[in-house]
């Protein structure tokens, strides 16, 4: 990579780092490119260059905190011997990490007053679509090692996608190890329909 490469890609870490706890300070609405500026000594113009806006800069750092998401989930699953297992990790992730992440007021303050932009709408499309597809994909493991009941995994994605997000609204008004338990409960209801009898 040559310097001047380096130097855009530290200017660009910078402003991301700088924006990250700005957004989990003061929410996405009361954080100003002004205020990333006088954060960073920065100029606008590099905030444009590198993220075209200040919502292009927020799904920047919600993109970075999926794939951080995704590379920690793929690093713990190796511990997981069932997919049973799976489904209450995934629930602790959801309750002890995401709950509690810094993006995580900002992001819903984000996606509550943003979601009338096509952009936005295009964002959260593609989120859903990723939480639906690990849904499916892990509900059908489930079902081809014979914990799971066979039944249609992409509905069933569906209906464990709305309970945790129903649920995680709830949970937020709640201390998180009763969050927690709150969670684990809902999975156990949920495997009440889907665990395989003999």
């Amino acid at each position: 990579m040559n310097k001047k490469r380096q130097q855009s890609e530290q200017t660009k870490a910078r402003l991301a780092e700088a924006a990250r706890s700005l957004f989990a300070q003061k929410g996405f609405k009361a954080t100003s490119i002004e205020d990333i500026v006088a954060a960073t000594g920065s100029s606008k113009g590099n905030i444009y260059y590198h993220f075209q806006s200040k919502e292009g800069l927020f799904r920047y750092l919600l993109d970075e905190w999926y794939e951080e998401w995704s590379e920690q989930w793929d690093a713990k699953q190796g511990n997981y011997t069932t997919v049973v297992d799976k489904l209450y990790g995934l629930v602790e992730r959801l309750v002890v990490d995401d709950l509690n992440h810094p993006l995580s007021k900002a992001m819903d303050e984000f996606l509550s007053t943003e979601l009338e932009s096509n952009d936005v709408q295009q964002v959260v499309a593609g989120y859903m679509d990723e939480h639906l597809r690990f849904n499916r994909e892990l509900l059908q493991e489930g079902m081809d090692k014979g914990e799971l009941q066979q039944g249609n995994a992409e509905e069933l994605a569906i209906i464990l996608e709305a309970t945790l997000m129903g649920l995680a609204e709830m949970a937020k008004r709640l201390p998180q190890a009763d969050a927690l338990v709150m969670h684990r409960k809902a999975i156990e209801v949920f495997l009440q329909g889907t665990l395989k009898r003999d």
